[in-house]
Protein backbone atom coordinates (compact mmCIF):
# COMPACT_ATOMS: atom_id res chain seq x y z
CA UNK A 1 0.00 0.00 0.00
CA UNK A 2 1.27 3.03 -0.96
CA UNK A 3 1.47 5.67 2.00
CA UNK A 4 2.10 9.91 1.01
CA UNK A 5 5.79 10.73 1.82
CA UNK A 6 5.48 13.11 4.76
CA UNK A 7 8.52 15.43 6.50
CA UNK A 8 7.92 14.96 10.35
CA UNK A 9 9.99 17.25 13.08
CA UNK A 10 11.89 15.94 15.82
CA UNK A 11 10.25 14.92 19.33
CA UNK A 12 11.19 17.16 21.94
CA UNK A 13 11.13 14.63 24.86
CA UNK A 14 11.92 16.05 27.86
CA UNK A 15 12.06 19.45 27.32
CA UNK A 16 8.76 21.14 27.58
CA UNK A 17 9.93 24.38 27.98
CA UNK A 18 11.56 24.52 24.31
CA UNK A 19 8.27 22.61 23.31
CA UNK A 20 6.06 25.55 24.86
CA UNK A 21 7.70 27.98 23.35
CA UNK A 22 8.27 26.69 19.87
CA UNK A 23 4.29 25.82 20.52
CA UNK A 24 3.10 29.64 21.22
CA UNK A 25 5.09 31.09 18.59
CA UNK A 26 3.21 29.07 16.04
CA UNK A 27 0.19 30.12 17.80
CA UNK A 28 1.19 33.65 17.58
CA UNK A 29 1.52 33.66 13.79
CA UNK A 30 -0.60 35.19 11.16
CA UNK A 31 -3.03 32.40 10.73
CA UNK A 32 -5.01 32.29 7.28
CA UNK A 33 -8.24 30.61 5.81
CA UNK A 34 -7.89 29.01 2.14
CA UNK A 35 -10.62 28.54 0.05
CA UNK A 36 -13.33 31.25 -1.83
CA UNK A 37 -15.71 33.18 0.49
CA UNK A 38 -19.39 32.34 -0.88
CA UNK A 39 -21.13 34.76 -2.49
CA UNK A 40 -24.84 34.65 -3.38
CA UNK A 41 -25.39 34.14 -6.97
CA UNK A 42 -27.43 36.03 -8.96
CA UNK A 43 -30.87 35.08 -9.66
CA UNK A 44 -32.15 35.32 -12.97
CA UNK A 45 -35.68 37.13 -11.82
CA UNK A 46 -38.60 38.70 -13.55
CA UNK A 47 -39.77 42.11 -12.53
CA UNK A 48 -43.49 41.62 -12.82
CA UNK A 49 -45.39 37.94 -13.45
CA UNK A 50 -47.18 37.79 -16.35
CA UNK A 51 -50.91 37.61 -15.77
CA UNK A 52 -50.65 40.56 -12.90
CA UNK A 53 -52.81 42.53 -14.84
CA UNK A 54 -55.66 40.51 -14.53
CA UNK A 55 -58.48 41.28 -12.51
CA UNK A 56 -58.22 38.66 -9.94
CA UNK A 57 -54.31 39.39 -9.08
CA UNK A 58 -52.70 42.50 -7.03
CA UNK A 59 -48.99 42.77 -6.55
CA UNK A 60 -50.01 43.88 -2.91
CA UNK A 61 -47.26 41.77 -0.63
CA UNK A 62 -49.28 39.95 2.02
CA UNK A 63 -48.29 37.90 4.92
CA UNK A 64 -48.42 34.35 4.14
CA UNK A 65 -48.19 32.82 7.47
CA UNK A 66 -51.40 31.66 7.59
CA UNK A 67 -53.04 31.33 3.62
CA UNK A 68 -55.50 28.89 4.32
CA UNK A 69 -57.11 31.07 6.25
CA UNK A 70 -58.11 33.17 3.46
CA UNK A 71 -60.67 30.86 2.77
CA UNK A 72 -63.22 31.09 5.75
CA UNK A 73 -63.38 27.29 6.20
CA UNK A 74 -62.57 26.30 9.96
CA UNK A 75 -62.35 22.58 8.81
CA UNK A 76 -59.65 23.22 6.61
CA UNK A 77 -57.79 25.31 9.60
CA UNK A 78 -58.40 22.29 12.08
CA UNK A 79 -56.74 19.94 9.41
CA UNK A 80 -53.58 21.79 8.57
CA UNK A 81 -53.27 22.05 12.89
CA UNK A 82 -53.86 18.47 12.99
CA UNK A 83 -51.22 17.33 10.13
CA UNK A 84 -48.65 20.03 11.91
CA UNK A 85 -48.85 18.29 15.02
CA UNK A 86 -49.02 14.92 13.90
CA UNK A 87 -47.72 14.09 9.77
CA UNK A 88 -44.89 11.55 10.61
CA UNK A 89 -42.98 12.81 7.44
CA UNK A 90 -42.51 16.92 9.32
CA UNK A 91 -41.69 15.18 12.64
CA UNK A 92 -38.67 13.21 10.74
CA UNK A 93 -37.35 16.30 9.42
CA UNK A 94 -37.32 18.08 13.07
CA UNK A 95 -35.47 15.13 13.88
CA UNK A 96 -32.60 15.55 11.03
CA UNK A 97 -32.38 19.14 12.18
CA UNK A 98 -31.37 17.70 15.39
CA UNK A 99 -28.87 15.40 13.38
CA UNK A 100 -27.37 18.69 11.47
CA UNK A 101 -27.27 20.47 14.65
CA UNK A 102 -25.05 17.09 16.43
CA UNK A 103 -22.87 17.24 12.78
CA UNK A 104 -21.93 20.98 13.60
CA UNK A 105 -21.54 20.33 17.51
CA UNK A 106 -18.71 17.61 16.08
CA UNK A 107 -17.09 20.42 13.38
CA UNK A 108 -17.03 23.32 15.78
CA UNK A 109 -15.30 20.60 18.88
CA UNK A 110 -12.16 20.47 15.84
CA UNK A 111 -11.25 23.59 16.60
CA UNK A 112 -10.00 22.48 19.84
CA UNK A 113 -7.33 19.72 20.74
CA UNK A 114 -8.72 17.07 18.74
CA UNK A 115 -6.78 14.37 21.12
CA UNK A 116 -7.72 13.82 24.85
CA UNK A 117 -7.08 10.96 26.55
CA UNK A 118 -6.51 9.55 29.74
CA UNK A 119 -5.19 6.40 29.58
CA UNK A 120 -3.45 4.37 32.51
CA UNK A 121 -2.88 -0.09 33.10
CA UNK A 122 -0.89 -2.98 35.14
CA UNK A 123 1.57 -4.96 33.11
CA UNK A 124 2.75 -8.22 34.56
CA UNK A 125 5.75 -9.30 32.46
CA UNK A 126 8.19 -12.16 32.67
CA UNK A 127 11.50 -13.09 30.46
CA UNK A 128 13.29 -16.04 29.84
CA UNK A 129 16.23 -17.25 31.75
CA UNK A 130 18.08 -18.60 28.91
CA UNK A 131 17.74 -15.31 26.94
CA UNK A 132 21.02 -13.21 26.69
CA UNK A 133 21.98 -9.97 29.44
CA UNK A 134 19.21 -11.92 31.85
CA UNK A 135 21.59 -12.76 34.15
CA UNK A 136 21.44 -9.86 36.69
CA UNK A 137 17.81 -8.97 35.50
CA UNK A 138 14.42 -8.66 37.01
CA UNK A 139 13.15 -11.80 34.68
CA UNK A 140 9.86 -11.25 36.03
CA UNK A 141 8.17 -7.81 37.00
CA UNK A 142 5.33 -5.38 36.35
CA UNK A 143 4.56 -1.78 35.32
CA UNK A 144 2.32 0.69 36.62
CA UNK A 145 1.69 3.40 34.87
CA UNK A 146 -1.67 6.51 34.48
CA UNK A 147 -0.88 9.22 32.12
CA UNK A 148 -2.73 11.92 29.67
CA UNK A 149 -1.69 12.23 26.68
CA UNK A 150 -3.44 15.41 24.23
CA UNK A 151 -3.21 16.35 20.68
CA UNK A 152 -3.81 19.63 19.03
CA UNK A 153 -3.57 20.36 15.15
CA UNK A 154 -3.76 24.00 15.02
CA UNK A 155 -6.42 25.49 12.38
CA UNK A 156 -3.38 27.40 10.56
CA UNK A 157 -4.91 27.23 7.26
CA UNK A 158 -8.68 27.74 8.39
CA UNK A 159 -9.05 23.86 7.84
CA UNK A 160 -11.50 23.39 10.63
CA UNK A 161 -13.19 26.82 10.60
CA UNK A 162 -14.04 26.01 6.66
CA UNK A 163 -15.12 22.73 8.84
CA UNK A 164 -17.56 24.94 10.83
CA UNK A 165 -19.15 26.97 8.06
CA UNK A 166 -19.76 23.88 6.08
CA UNK A 167 -21.34 22.62 8.86
CA UNK A 168 -23.35 24.98 9.75
CA UNK A 169 -24.68 26.19 6.62
CA UNK A 170 -25.87 22.14 6.05
CA UNK A 171 -27.80 22.78 9.74
CA UNK A 172 -29.48 25.91 8.39
CA UNK A 173 -30.59 23.65 5.16
CA UNK A 174 -32.04 21.12 7.18
CA UNK A 175 -33.99 24.12 8.62
CA UNK A 176 -34.76 24.72 5.14
CA UNK A 177 -35.39 21.16 4.13
CA UNK A 178 -38.39 21.04 7.23
CA UNK A 179 -39.57 24.18 6.16
CA UNK A 180 -40.04 22.92 2.59
CA UNK A 181 -41.76 20.05 3.88
CA UNK A 182 -44.25 22.36 6.01
CA UNK A 183 -45.30 24.20 2.42
CA UNK A 184 -45.92 21.19 1.11
CA UNK A 185 -47.55 19.48 3.99
CA UNK A 186 -50.00 22.44 4.28
CA UNK A 187 -50.70 22.68 0.44
CA UNK A 188 -51.31 18.79 0.43
CA UNK A 189 -53.96 19.15 3.31
CA UNK A 190 -55.57 21.81 1.53
CA UNK A 191 -55.37 20.31 -1.85
CA UNK A 192 -56.68 17.27 -0.87
CA UNK A 193 -59.70 18.45 1.41
CA UNK A 194 -60.47 20.66 -1.61
CA UNK A 195 -60.76 17.54 -3.54
CA UNK A 196 -63.11 15.55 -0.85
CA UNK A 197 -65.34 18.37 -0.72
CA UNK A 198 -65.42 18.14 -4.85
CA UNK A 199 -65.74 14.85 -5.14
CA UNK A 200 -69.24 15.12 -1.86
CA UNK A 201 -70.57 17.94 -4.58
CA UNK A 202 -70.58 15.72 -7.71
CA UNK A 203 -72.17 13.02 -5.80
CA UNK A 204 -74.90 15.04 -4.64
CA UNK A 205 -75.26 16.18 -8.23
CA UNK A 206 -74.92 12.26 -9.75
CA UNK A 207 -77.67 11.08 -7.22
CA UNK A 208 -79.75 14.13 -8.08
CA UNK A 209 -79.28 13.21 -11.84
CA UNK A 210 -80.48 10.12 -10.53
CA UNK A 211 -84.03 10.75 -9.42
CA UNK A 212 -84.53 13.39 -12.63
CA UNK A 213 -83.80 10.18 -14.90
CA UNK A 214 -85.47 8.07 -12.94
CA UNK A 215 -88.43 10.15 -13.16
CA UNK A 216 -87.84 10.61 -16.78
CA UNK A 217 -88.41 6.98 -17.05
CA UNK A 218 -91.74 6.90 -15.49
CA UNK A 219 -92.75 9.13 -18.00
CA UNK A 220 -91.38 7.51 -20.75
CA UNK A 221 -92.48 3.81 -19.41
CA UNK A 222 -96.31 5.42 -19.39
CA UNK A 223 -96.39 6.76 -22.54
CA UNK A 224 -95.22 3.62 -23.51
CA UNK A 225 -98.00 1.76 -22.03
CA UNK A 226 -100.72 3.92 -23.32
CA UNK A 227 -99.20 3.11 -26.77
CA UNK A 228 -98.12 7.06 -27.38
CA UNK A 229 -94.25 5.62 -27.89
CA UNK A 230 -92.47 3.30 -28.74
CA UNK A 231 -90.07 0.76 -26.11
CA UNK A 232 -87.34 2.47 -27.94
CA UNK A 233 -87.71 5.64 -25.35
CA UNK A 234 -87.85 3.63 -22.12
CA UNK A 235 -84.84 1.70 -23.22
CA UNK A 236 -82.85 4.72 -24.20
CA UNK A 237 -83.79 6.16 -20.58
CA UNK A 238 -83.09 3.47 -19.04
CA UNK A 239 -79.60 3.27 -20.67
CA UNK A 240 -79.61 7.05 -19.38
CA UNK A 241 -80.31 6.37 -15.87
CA UNK A 242 -77.99 3.43 -15.67
CA UNK A 243 -74.48 4.80 -16.73
CA UNK A 244 -75.09 7.71 -14.56
CA UNK A 245 -75.97 5.00 -11.27
CA UNK A 246 -72.07 3.87 -12.86
CA UNK A 247 -70.91 7.15 -12.15
CA UNK A 248 -71.49 7.15 -8.72
CA UNK A 249 -69.11 4.20 -7.65
CA UNK A 250 -66.28 5.71 -9.60
CA UNK A 251 -66.94 8.99 -7.39
CA UNK A 252 -66.80 7.08 -3.86
CA UNK A 253 -63.96 5.12 -4.60
CA UNK A 254 -62.23 8.55 -5.30
CA UNK A 255 -63.20 10.52 -2.31
CA UNK A 256 -62.18 7.27 -0.58
CA UNK A 257 -59.40 7.31 -1.76
CA UNK A 258 -59.33 11.38 -0.79
CA UNK A 259 -59.76 10.13 2.68
CA UNK A 260 -57.24 7.91 3.26
CA UNK A 261 -54.81 10.23 1.81
CA UNK A 262 -55.87 13.12 4.53
CA UNK A 263 -55.86 10.76 6.95
CA UNK A 264 -52.01 10.05 6.22
CA UNK A 265 -51.42 13.43 6.10
CA UNK A 266 -52.50 13.68 9.71
CA UNK A 267 -50.63 11.02 10.76
CA UNK A 268 -53.80 8.36 11.05
CA UNK A 269 -54.58 5.35 9.96
CA UNK A 270 -56.96 5.08 7.09
CA UNK A 271 -60.40 5.27 8.34
CA UNK A 272 -63.61 7.44 9.15
CA UNK A 273 -63.09 11.11 8.83
CA UNK A 274 -66.70 12.16 9.54
CA UNK A 275 -65.81 13.54 12.57
CA UNK A 276 -63.45 15.63 11.62
CA UNK A 277 -65.33 16.52 8.29
CA UNK A 278 -68.31 16.74 9.77
CA UNK A 279 -69.88 15.30 6.52
CA UNK A 280 -70.84 16.49 3.31
CA UNK A 281 -69.45 20.46 2.78
CA UNK A 282 -68.87 23.21 0.53
CA UNK A 283 -66.01 23.61 -1.97
CA UNK A 284 -64.06 26.72 0.41
CA UNK A 285 -64.76 29.80 -2.18
CA UNK A 286 -61.21 31.64 -3.40
CA UNK A 287 -61.39 34.93 -2.19
CA UNK A 288 -62.13 37.65 -4.84
CA UNK A 289 -58.94 39.22 -5.33
CA UNK A 290 -55.20 37.47 -4.51
CA UNK A 291 -51.93 39.80 -3.15
CA UNK A 292 -48.76 38.14 -5.08
CA UNK A 293 -45.97 40.50 -4.70
CA UNK A 294 -43.20 40.61 -6.76
CA UNK A 295 -41.28 37.67 -8.04
CA UNK A 296 -37.90 39.03 -6.02
CA UNK A 297 -39.76 38.35 -2.86
CA UNK A 298 -39.53 34.24 -3.69
CA UNK A 299 -35.91 34.65 -3.16
CA UNK A 300 -36.88 35.45 0.21
CA UNK A 301 -39.70 33.75 1.20
CA UNK A 302 -39.45 29.86 -0.63
CA UNK A 303 -37.53 27.59 1.28
CA UNK A 304 -36.33 25.15 -1.46
CA UNK A 305 -34.37 28.76 -2.51
CA UNK A 306 -32.87 28.75 0.94
CA UNK A 307 -31.74 25.61 0.87
CA UNK A 308 -29.88 25.69 -2.48
CA UNK A 309 -28.62 28.46 -1.61
CA UNK A 310 -26.96 27.08 1.86
CA UNK A 311 -26.08 23.70 -0.22
CA UNK A 312 -24.27 26.26 -2.37
CA UNK A 313 -22.68 27.57 0.95
CA UNK A 314 -22.02 24.29 2.54
CA UNK A 315 -19.82 23.25 -0.66
CA UNK A 316 -18.12 26.30 -0.57
CA UNK A 317 -16.39 25.92 2.44
CA UNK A 318 -14.80 22.38 1.44
CA UNK A 319 -12.99 23.95 -1.23
CA UNK A 320 -10.81 25.83 1.61
CA UNK A 321 -11.10 22.70 3.56
CA UNK A 322 -9.17 20.86 0.18
CA UNK A 323 -7.15 23.44 -0.13
CA UNK A 324 -5.26 23.35 3.58
CA UNK A 325 -4.11 19.57 2.41
CA UNK A 326 -1.73 21.59 0.06
CA UNK A 327 0.42 23.38 2.50
CA UNK A 328 1.92 21.21 5.96
CA UNK A 329 -0.16 20.81 8.99
CA UNK A 330 1.30 21.83 12.12
CA UNK A 331 0.15 19.89 15.74
CA UNK A 332 0.95 20.50 19.05
CA UNK A 333 1.43 17.35 21.36
CA UNK A 334 2.43 15.87 24.50
CA UNK A 335 2.13 13.30 27.03
CA UNK A 336 2.07 13.50 30.94
CA UNK A 337 1.51 10.51 33.74
CA UNK A 338 3.18 8.63 36.28
CA UNK A 339 5.01 5.47 35.82
CA UNK A 340 6.63 2.91 38.20
CA UNK A 341 7.76 -0.97 38.31
CA UNK A 342 8.19 -3.62 40.87
CA UNK A 343 10.38 -6.44 40.30
CA UNK A 344 11.97 -9.73 42.70
CA UNK A 345 15.49 -7.85 42.22
CA UNK A 346 15.01 -4.65 44.85
CA UNK A 347 18.72 -3.87 43.94
CA UNK A 348 18.13 -2.75 40.70
CA UNK A 349 17.43 0.38 39.69
CA UNK A 350 13.88 1.46 38.85
CA UNK A 351 12.33 -1.31 40.91
CA UNK A 352 9.94 0.83 42.82
CA UNK A 353 6.48 -0.10 43.07
CA UNK A 354 2.95 0.62 43.30
CA UNK A 355 3.04 2.47 46.08
CA UNK A 356 5.43 4.36 44.67
CA UNK A 357 3.36 5.54 41.56
CA UNK A 358 2.52 8.97 42.99
CA UNK A 359 5.82 9.75 43.59
CA UNK A 360 7.83 13.00 42.28
CA UNK A 361 10.61 10.75 40.81
CA UNK A 362 7.61 8.63 38.90
CA UNK A 363 6.96 11.63 36.70
CA UNK A 364 7.58 11.67 33.02
CA UNK A 365 6.45 13.45 30.14
CA UNK A 366 6.80 14.22 26.53
CA UNK A 367 5.94 17.07 24.18
CA UNK A 368 6.51 19.23 21.51
CA UNK A 369 5.12 20.83 18.08
CA UNK A 370 5.26 18.60 14.67
CA UNK A 371 4.03 19.14 11.45
CA UNK A 372 2.93 16.90 8.31
CA UNK A 373 2.96 18.62 4.72
CA UNK A 374 1.96 15.67 2.06
CA UNK A 375 4.68 16.76 -0.56
CA UNK A 376 4.28 13.99 -3.04
CA UNK A 377 0.65 13.56 -3.26
CA UNK A 378 -0.36 17.43 -4.68
CA UNK A 379 -1.90 15.85 -7.56
CA UNK A 380 -4.04 14.18 -5.90
CA UNK A 381 -5.08 16.63 -3.47
CA UNK A 382 -4.96 19.44 -6.37
CA UNK A 383 -7.58 17.10 -7.91
CA UNK A 384 -9.59 17.05 -4.98
CA UNK A 385 -9.71 20.72 -4.77
CA UNK A 386 -11.01 20.30 -8.22
CA UNK A 387 -13.53 18.08 -7.32
CA UNK A 388 -15.02 20.71 -4.67
CA UNK A 389 -14.83 23.73 -6.73
CA UNK A 390 -16.75 21.48 -9.80
CA UNK A 391 -19.58 20.92 -7.01
CA UNK A 392 -19.77 24.27 -5.66
CA UNK A 393 -20.26 25.45 -9.78
CA UNK A 394 -23.04 22.72 -9.94
CA UNK A 395 -24.75 24.10 -7.27
CA UNK A 396 -24.33 27.53 -8.16
CA UNK A 397 -26.21 26.75 -11.39
CA UNK A 398 -28.98 24.31 -9.07
CA UNK A 399 -29.60 27.45 -7.37
CA UNK A 400 -30.25 29.28 -10.45
CA UNK A 401 -32.61 26.40 -12.18
CA UNK A 402 -34.30 26.30 -8.47
CA UNK A 403 -35.34 30.11 -8.38
CA UNK A 404 -36.45 29.22 -12.41
CA UNK A 405 -38.27 26.27 -11.38
CA UNK A 406 -39.92 28.29 -8.65
CA UNK A 407 -41.25 31.47 -10.26
CA UNK A 408 -42.80 28.86 -13.37
CA UNK A 409 -44.34 26.99 -10.54
CA UNK A 410 -46.11 30.33 -9.48
CA UNK A 411 -46.74 31.53 -13.02
CA UNK A 412 -48.28 28.63 -13.92
CA UNK A 413 -50.61 28.68 -10.81
CA UNK A 414 -51.28 31.85 -11.81
CA UNK A 415 -52.33 31.24 -15.10
CA UNK A 416 -54.45 28.47 -14.12
CA UNK A 417 -55.97 30.11 -11.42
CA UNK A 418 -57.18 32.89 -13.95
CA UNK A 419 -58.43 30.62 -16.22
CA UNK A 420 -60.26 28.73 -14.23
CA UNK A 421 -61.95 31.25 -13.31
CA UNK A 422 -62.81 32.94 -16.29
CA UNK A 423 -63.97 28.95 -16.99
CA UNK A 424 -66.13 29.06 -14.42
CA UNK A 425 -68.08 31.95 -15.74
CA UNK A 426 -68.68 30.19 -18.67
CA UNK A 427 -69.71 26.75 -16.91
CA UNK A 428 -72.40 28.81 -14.84
CA UNK A 429 -74.09 29.63 -17.99
CA UNK A 430 -73.36 26.16 -19.73
CA UNK A 431 -74.87 24.80 -16.80
CA UNK A 432 -78.44 27.40 -16.54
CA UNK A 433 -78.96 26.72 -20.14
CA UNK A 434 -78.59 22.78 -19.93
CA UNK A 435 -81.78 22.82 -17.02
CA UNK A 436 -83.92 25.41 -18.91
CA UNK A 437 -83.36 22.75 -21.60
CA UNK A 438 -84.33 19.68 -19.93
CA UNK A 439 -87.40 21.33 -18.36
CA UNK A 440 -88.43 22.13 -22.11
CA UNK A 441 -87.48 18.88 -23.33
CA UNK A 442 -89.83 17.14 -20.39
CA UNK A 443 -92.66 19.60 -21.42
CA UNK A 444 -92.27 18.56 -24.84
CA UNK A 445 -92.30 15.36 -24.54
CA UNK A 446 -95.30 14.97 -22.29
CA UNK A 447 -97.27 17.02 -24.86
CA UNK A 448 -95.76 14.91 -27.69
CA UNK A 449 -94.55 17.93 -29.44
CA UNK A 450 -90.92 16.10 -29.65
CA UNK A 451 -89.13 12.62 -29.47
CA UNK A 452 -87.42 10.96 -26.18
CA UNK A 453 -84.24 11.09 -28.10
CA UNK A 454 -84.30 15.38 -27.45
CA UNK A 455 -84.97 14.63 -23.53
CA UNK A 456 -82.01 11.95 -23.59
CA UNK A 457 -79.55 14.96 -25.03
CA UNK A 458 -80.53 17.55 -23.17
CA UNK A 459 -80.35 15.71 -19.54
CA UNK A 460 -76.65 14.03 -20.88
CA UNK A 461 -75.96 17.92 -21.54
CA UNK A 462 -77.29 18.45 -17.86
CA UNK A 463 -75.04 15.85 -16.02
CA UNK A 464 -71.78 16.85 -18.14
CA UNK A 465 -72.30 20.07 -17.36
CA UNK A 466 -73.17 20.08 -13.45
CA UNK A 467 -70.13 17.36 -13.12
CA UNK A 468 -68.12 19.96 -14.89
CA UNK A 469 -69.01 22.67 -13.11
CA UNK A 470 -68.08 21.33 -9.89
CA UNK A 471 -64.82 20.04 -11.09
CA UNK A 472 -63.84 23.30 -12.21
CA UNK A 473 -64.92 24.88 -9.10
CA UNK A 474 -62.73 22.46 -7.32
CA UNK A 475 -60.22 23.53 -9.70
CA UNK A 476 -60.45 27.62 -9.08
CA UNK A 477 -59.44 26.37 -4.99
CA UNK A 478 -56.80 24.24 -5.89
CA UNK A 479 -54.47 26.03 -8.40
CA UNK A 480 -54.95 28.52 -5.60
CA UNK A 481 -53.48 26.70 -3.14
CA UNK A 482 -51.10 25.33 -5.86
CA UNK A 483 -50.06 29.42 -5.84
CA UNK A 484 -50.18 30.32 -2.37
CA UNK A 485 -47.32 26.78 -2.27
CA UNK A 486 -45.44 28.21 -5.25
CA UNK A 487 -44.95 31.62 -3.39
CA UNK A 488 -43.79 30.22 -0.38
CA UNK A 489 -46.17 30.42 2.17
CA UNK A 490 -47.10 28.02 5.19
CA UNK A 491 -43.90 27.36 6.61
CA UNK A 492 -43.74 29.97 9.01
CA UNK A 493 -46.47 29.03 11.35
CA UNK A 494 -43.47 26.45 12.81
CA UNK A 495 -41.71 29.77 14.46
CA UNK A 496 -41.86 30.10 17.85
CA UNK A 497 -43.41 26.30 17.93
CA UNK A 498 -41.34 23.72 19.76
CA UNK A 499 -40.30 20.95 16.49
CA UNK A 500 -40.41 17.84 18.17
CA UNK A 501 -43.49 16.71 20.25
CA UNK A 502 -42.65 16.18 24.03
CA UNK A 503 -43.19 12.52 23.92
CA UNK A 504 -40.56 12.22 21.02
CA UNK A 505 -38.17 14.00 23.60
CA UNK A 506 -38.57 11.50 26.22
CA UNK A 507 -38.34 8.32 24.07
CA UNK A 508 -34.70 10.33 22.80
CA UNK A 509 -33.32 11.57 26.07
CA UNK A 510 -34.05 7.90 27.89
CA UNK A 511 -31.43 6.47 25.18
CA UNK A 512 -28.95 9.52 24.64
CA UNK A 513 -27.97 12.37 26.88
CA UNK A 514 -28.90 15.36 24.42
CA UNK A 515 -27.60 17.86 26.59
CA UNK A 516 -29.22 21.40 25.64
CA UNK A 517 -30.37 20.67 22.28
CA UNK A 518 -33.65 19.38 23.39
CA UNK A 519 -34.94 22.59 25.37
CA UNK A 520 -37.76 24.64 23.79
CA UNK A 521 -35.32 27.29 23.74
CA UNK A 522 -32.75 26.30 21.63
CA UNK A 523 -35.00 23.88 19.67
CA UNK A 524 -37.11 27.30 18.54
CA UNK A 525 -34.00 29.07 17.61
CA UNK A 526 -34.15 27.73 14.18
CA UNK A 527 -33.82 31.23 12.28
CA UNK A 528 -32.28 30.46 9.37
CA UNK A 529 -31.10 34.04 9.02
CA UNK A 530 -28.78 33.78 11.78
CA UNK A 531 -26.08 31.28 12.24
CA UNK A 532 -26.15 29.01 15.34
CA UNK A 533 -23.51 27.11 17.08
CA UNK A 534 -25.06 24.50 19.01
CA UNK A 535 -24.63 23.25 22.92
CA UNK A 536 -22.30 20.09 23.20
Amino acid sequence: MNRPAQIRSITFAGHLPLALVLGASLMSTACTTLGPEFQKPEAPVSERWQDIDAAQLKSDSVDYTAWWTLFGDPTLSKLIKAAYDQNLSLRIAAIRILEARAQLGIAVGNLYPQQQQASGGVVYQSASENQANTAAADLGFTDFDIGFDAAWELDFWGKFRRGVESADANFLASVADYDDLLVSLTADVANTYVLIRTFQQRLVLARDNVVIQQRSLKIADVRFRNGATTELDVQQAKTLLFNTQASIPRLETGLRQAGNALSILLGMPPGDLQDILGGSGAIPAAPREVAVGIPADLLRRRPDVRRAELQAAAQSALIGVAQANLYPSFSLFGSIGLAASSGTNTTKTGNSGVEELFDSHSLFFVGGPSFDWPLFNYGRIKNNVRVQDARLQQLLVNYQNTVLRAAQEAEDSMTAFVRARDEVRFRIDGEKAARRAVDLALTQYREGATDYTTVLNTQETLVTQQDQLTAVRGDVTRNLIALYKALGGGWQIRQGKALIPAATKTQMRERTNWGGLLTPDLEMKTDTQTRRTPDW
